[in-house]
This record gives C-alpha cells, structure tokens and sequence, in this order.
C-alpha cells in the first residue's frame, strides 16, 4: 500500500483514534501501524471477532481492562531468578484483576468465547498481593507476623525515644539551651536543635550544624543506644521486606506460564475491544468483503466529519463500471466523496467496522493509490501540476491488477484541452491495467468521455439549484455543472461581469450546459415524486397492516367468545347426563316400590328437570359464521336418518319426523331432544360409514342400505325373532358396530326371544336394555363384532 495515500486519505488520523482507545502501551503503538490485511479469510476472521465485541459492548458496556501494564519485561526476569520489587507486582496485580473482571464480564456470552474461556483467574496469587502490597513505597503490616512484630518494636522505640527527648524539651533546666523546643531528625536519627553556644551544656553526639552556624543538632547520650537498636530493628524489617517479596515472586514463578498466556489474550482482547470501541462511536457496521475491485457502500459517512453535518453518500464502482467520473461545482463535496471512499476502503481492509449502511461491500484491493490536494513543492521547484503529475506517474508505475486509484481534478493546472485530454489518456491506460478509477473533474469533455465509453459511468455532487447550494450528495450516473456563474453571482460578482463572462462561452458549451442544467431538474422533480410516491406506499402498507391486526384481533376475540359458551354448554350437557344416569337408576328403584302412576308422575319431573339443562345449553351455544353446513331437505328424512345438530355440533338420529313447521325429535346419545329441522344438517361422517352391499336374488344385483335401528313390535315372537336375526345379519355385512332392536315392553315375551336369539349369535359382542332416553326396557342395544 502507498504510504502516501494514508495521509491523503486521514488514515493516519483514524489509526491515532484507534491508538488513544487502547489500555495497554503495546497495543498503542501497533494501532499506529495498522494496515489493510492481504488475505481475505484473516480479514473476515479480524471482522467477525471486532464485530463479536461490538455485541459485547451493546449488552455488557465497555470491558473492564484495570490499567494494564505490559508485563512481559518482567516474566522475563523470572527466567533468571530475579525478585520482583513492589512496582512489578502490583502490575502482575492488575493484570490477575483484569483477568478476573474480564472472565466474569462475558461469563454468560458466546461471543469471543475461545479467548474469555482460555483466561485462567488465579485468585490466590492475586488476593496474595493485593492484601500485602500497599503501593510501590508500602508492604502491609500483616504481611507477615514477624513483621509485624518487627513494627510493633519500632514503633515502641520510636515512643521511647520521643518520650526521653521530651524530658529535654519540658525541662525548665534545658529549655533556655534549646533554639526551638522540638524534636527532629538528622539521618535516621533523633536529634535536638541546641544553641551553639550552649552546646557544651547537653552531653551526646553532633550530628549537623545550621547552614548560618547558630545551631547545632545533638543526639544526647540517653537516646543513642535506643537510636542503634532502633536502626538495627530496620535492618531486621528490610530483611524481612525481602523475604516476603520473594515468596510472592516465587509463587508468580509457579504460574509463569498462567500469568503469560493471561497477558497476551488481554492484549489480544484490549485490541479488538479498542477496534469496537471506535465502531460503536462512529455507528460503524461490518462489511462484506470481496477480492473482485467491487464497491457498494450504502449511506457512507466520512468519520471525521462532525455527525450532525456529515451527508452519507451511496457509491457503486466495479460492477458493470471500473470508471466513476465526478463532476459537479467547488466546494461541493467531491473531494470529500473521493476521501470518504478511499478511507473506507482503507479502514475495512485493516480490519475495522466502517461508518456505512448494512451490508455495504468493499473489495480488498491490491493498492490504493491517491493524488489528492495541493501537491505543490516550492523546495523543488515544482508546480502544481508538475507536482501531480510526479505522483501520477508514480501510481502508473506502481499499479498492479484490482488497485483503486483516487485522482482529485485530474488534468487541472495546465491547458484545459490538453490537460482534458491527458485526463482521458491517464485513465484509460490504467483501466487497461485493471485498476479501478474515481476521479474528480470540471471538465465538460470527461463528462462526454464517460457518456461514450463502455464501463464509464458520470456520477455528480448535487447542487440545488433553488437556493444555488450545494446538498453534499453523490449521484450516479448523471454528470454535473460547475455551476460557476450562480455560485458567483450568490457570492456577490456582479451581473455585468456574468454577463460579459457569458458572452464567452461558444454556442456548443452553452447547449451542453443546458442540456445538463434541464437533466438535473428532471432528476430532482422525479426524485421528489419517488420520494412522495414510496411515502404514500408506506402510509397505505401501515393502514393495511393495522386493518389487518385489527380484522385478526376481532376474529380470535370472536373465537374466543364461542369457544367459551360451547365449552360452557358442554360442561351443562355433561352435568345433564351424569343426572339422568342417576334418575334413571333412581326411578328404578322406584318402579319396584311405587305405583305406575307415582312413577309416571316423577319421571315426568326428571323429564322437565333434563330438558331444563338442555335448554340452558342451548342457550348457551354459538355457531361459528364461518362454518360451511350442508342444509337438510326435510322430504329426504326417515325413522333412523343420521343428522347433525348445528347449535349442539353433535351427531343425532331422528326419531320422529317433521310436522308440518318442521319441528321433529331426534336421539342424541342418550338425549331425546326436540328441534327444528334449520338446526339440522347432514351428518358427514355418518355419511362416510354408511356402505351398501349386494345380493343376488333371482340371478339380479340388487344394492341395499339399512339404518341402526330395527322395529319389530307389534310381530309374533317367530316373526319378530326371523326379521331380528336378519337385520343382525345385514348389520354385520355393512360393518355396523351398534345397533337397535324396537320391540316394546309389553309382557316381555318378544323382548326374551331375542334375547335368547342374540346369546347364541356368533356375531354379538355384547347387548343391554335401553337407558332413560334410549327407549328403557322397550328397546335392545346391541354391539356387534
């Protein structure tokens, strides 16, 4: 990559950002050297890890990295038995604390899991130093016991000491000797400030003499043995000092390789997290990479813009166009396009997040060549455009295959026609190369240049031409004005300068400037119905939407609302049967015991009692709107005819047949209930089970169906038992599984017939009296194997 273009892009700007982030002095000094990475699978992988952080510091907040020093100098001294001083443990310290904090920090995260999961917390060793060691000039008392009696001493010396010097400062004898009634030190001594000429007068040893020479500092003889006991007892305690010192150095000598690799996944991490961090501060996004030279960034932002004033720019380059030819007035923002995509290039490259839409692609390009700004060298002599074009042809020179070259007015600062043409010839050159181009212009022949080349494309910085300012935004495709005449008229020029500079221009210049002139005002007014017409689009999705919430909410409501009433009636249905069993076996109790008539008269009351909880069902159920039912056409009804109840949903058979207003009463289980025949429809699963089957009789196919239910009152015994036995018969064919015989209560003679008929069938599975409500002992039920 071209060293150059780091600056001319403010690359060195973001590396200093990245720098200031850091915590830990290594990892500073290699943000300010970051640079595009060359292999496109250890970019994705630098991308995805940065990204994980960026998901980290969104839940979790900023990592707790705990003023990390590099510690690495100091694991070196271990290899050669060295004793850590008080400074480098309290480093090791922090970094066993970073350690700790950090583990817990994403202790219930995946992400970045394989370097939060190698972190070892050696929580001894870290507790060890951070309870004996104070600070670089302190060990705690409780270090250890025999320092602290070495202390306790001291201290108790130290008292003593004061206690006899205090004596000469209280004396009324030694007073008047004394230059000021204190005590101080001279060394490591306890000593007395006595006049000079008085210094005869306290016995003990001079230690000092005043600069002016009218005080001399004596220790008296009464505290120099306490002194030299005193300095003995710090000899003891520096020794001691040492020995602690090297306990914990040698207890960090037992983790050494713990310790080392903690120190470099912190590193690894402070520098990813430093690499989130100025993401999550320019709202940076991921991009995707690619290695074809193609470019898509969506609502690109340069991140060195002031956020409230930046325009995001979008710029396709690599597609079906290798050529982006900007055109458009000065101080429109070209410049600032051209830099905002070669910084971003840059940026994604060397493995950071990038101020721009999602999904915004980049390509790791070979080089990324720059020749922005104002290269002029008066130390060489050089002109501007010599200047330039000494760049330029270092870029040619130095171009390789998928390079992005970056050429801000490309040409200016000679002739206009030949530097046009120049332009023209510098960028097909390196498009035959298989570079990729962006460059900046004001000449109107680049804009035909690009108009009438194949993978050429203009694109324009766009210019309101109402209030004659700059918008800062890059359109593709459309070439722009300079617009020189109305941004010097909105500056104050006179008119009768424009107008003679107007004069000037040849006829074909000002037919091509209003051709372009009439574009941009097509492009705004189309813009400006795109932009009404997606809005009326959102507002009538939003209404449908809400509609749509609204019609779901009132049918689930309406659901609901059927769903409990039915299920309410269920449970009334049920309650209803459980009584009827029980005044069934009631009333026969009763049959043995009362009367007909007592027992008539209660079973009428069971009836009403009954019908009152049906009713109450009734009342109760809701039929879905929605449910499709086939009607039943009341002619077709027979004794026998499976129905369906629509109000109860619940399979019935009917019993007795429609009146004239089409009242009629079916069996519903054990329930006869009274109904109309609107609230019948055709049963359809009773429809699938019913089968027909076929005889022969006199050599003809006849195709017959039967019911459920057989009646044989009112027949002799043979007759009835013949026609029973033939239905049985026929049931079994068509696979019934239950079926009624009818044959009344009277004496009960038919009812034992059949009775002794159906034990001997080899078909029965089992048969039983009717319940209340299925006929009682006028009726057979019969299941059929």
């Amino acid at each position: 990559m071209s060293k150059k273009s780091y600056i001319k892009l403010e690359f060195d700007k973001i590396r200093e950002m990245l720098s200031l982030l850091c915590v830990i002095e290594p990892n500073k000094k290699k943000a300010l050297l970051i640079e595009p990475f060359s292999d496109a699978e250890e970019l994705n992988f630098s991308l995805n890890e940065v990204n994980d952080a960026c998901s980290l510091i969104l839940k979790r907040g900023n990592p707790p990295f705990y003023s990390v020093q590099d510690v690495l100098a100091h694991i070196k001294r271990l290899d050669i038995s060295a004793v850590f001083n008080t400074r480098e443990l309290l480093d090791i310290g922090k970094l066993l604390k970073t350690t700790r904090l950090l583990k817990d920090y994403a202790s219930e995260d995946r992400e970045l899991s394989s370097y939060f999961d190698s972190l070892v917390v050696l929580r001894g060793l870290e507790e060890e130093i951070s309870t004996k060691i104070i600070s670089e000039d302190e060990i705690a008392d409780n270090a250890s016991i025999k320092l602290y009696a070495i202390r306790k001493k001291i201290n108790a010396t130290h008292n003593k000491i004061k206690e006899v010097l205090n004596k000469y400062i209280t004396s009324t004898t030694y007073q008047k000797y004394l230059q000021d009634p204190v005590v101080t030190m001279r060394g490591d001594r306890f000593v007395l400030p006595v006049k000079i000429e008085h210094k005869g007068e306290i016995a003990g040893i001079v230690h000092d003499t005043s600069s002016s020479g009218s005080t001399v500092f004596i220790e008296p003889m009464q505290v120099v043995e306490i002194n030299n006991s005193l300095k003995e007892m710090f000899l003891e305690e520096e020794k001691e000092i040492e020995r602690i010192l090297f306990d914990i150095t040698s207890h960090c000598g037992l983790n050494r390789e713990q310790i080392l690799n903690n120190y470099n996944i912190v590193c690894d991490l402070d520098f990813i997290f430093s690499k989130a961090k100025l993401s999550v501060s320019m709202k940076g996004t991921k991009p995707v990479i690619n290695e074809r030279g193609y470019i898509n960034l969506k609502k690109a932002r340069h991140p060195l813009i002031d956020k409230t004033k930046v325009v995001p720019i979008d710029v396709i380059l690599g597609g079906q166009y290798d050529s982006l030819i900007v055109t458009g007035p000065n101080t429109g923002g070209k410049t600032v396009s051209l830099k905002t995509v070669g910084l971003l290039c840059l940026m994604g490259a060397s493995g950071l997040m990038i101020p721009a839409g999602d999904k915004s692609e980049i390509s790791l390009f070979s080089h990324i060549f720059a020749d922005i700004g104002d290269e002029q060298s008066i130390a060489q002599s050089l002109s501007t455009f010599s200047s330039h074009m000494v760049n330029i042809v270092d870029i040619i020179n130095n171009v390789e295959y998928n390079s992005l070259i970056l050429f801000d007015e490309l040409g200016a600062g000679t002739d206009p026609v030949e530097g046009a043409s120049l332009a023209i010839g510098i960028i097909e050159s390196l498009r035959q190369k298989g570079a990729k181009i962006m460059a900046t212009t004001h000449y109107s022949e680049l804009k035909l240049y690009a108009l009438s080349t194949k993978g050429v494309i203009n694109a324009s910085c766009e210019f309101d031409v109402e209030t004659l300012r700059p918008t800062y935004k890059l359109i593709i495709g459309t070439p722009g004005k300079s617009n020189a005449f109305s941004i010097s008229k909105r500056l104050g020029l006179p008119d009768e300068i424009l107008d003679k500079a107007k004069e000037q221009l040849n006829e074909e210049n000002i037919k091509f400037e209003d051709v372009l002139s009439e574009i941009e005002k097509t492009r705004i007014a189309l813009k400006k119905e795109r932009e009404l017409a997606n809005k009326f689009k959102l507002e009538s999705e939003e209404l449908k939407r809400k509609l749509t919430d609204e019609k779901q909410k009132s049918e689930e409501k309406y659901i609901k609302i059927i769903d409990d009433a039915n299920r309410e009636a269920k449970e009334i249905l049920e309650e209803a049967k459980e009584e009827a069993a029980s005044l069934i076996k009631e009333l026969r109790n009763l049959r043995k015991e009362e009367s007909q008539r007592e027992f008539d008269k209660k079973t009428t009351k069971a009836n009403e009692r009954i019908s009152k909880k049906i009713k109450e069902a009734n009342s109760k159920i809701i039929t879905s709107k929605n449910k499709q039912v086939k009607a039943v056409n009341p002619k077709t009804l027979l004794k026998g005819t499976s129905v369906k109840l629509i109000d109860l949903d619940q399979s019935a058979t009917v019993i007795e047949l429609p009146d004239k207003d089409g009242n009629l009463v079916v069996m519903a289980g054990i329930l006869k209930i009274r109904t109309n025949v609107s609230n019948l429809c055709i049963d359809e699963s009773e429809q699938k089970k019913e089968t027909t089957y076929t005889t022969f009789k006199k050599a003809e196919l006849k195709n017959k169906t039967i019911t459920s239910e057989i009646d044989i009152r009112g027949a002799t015994v043979a007759d009835g038992v013949m026609d029973a036995e033939k239905y049985i018969d026929d049931a079994v064919m068509l696979k019934l599984e239950k079926v009624s015989i009818i044959h009344g209560k009277g004496t009960g003679v038919l009812r034992s017939a059949i009775h002794a008929m159906l034990k001997k069938h080899p078909n029965i599975k089992s048969f039983r009296l009717g319940l209340f409500g299925e006929g009682e002992d006028g009726v057979t039920i019969v299941e059929l194997k």
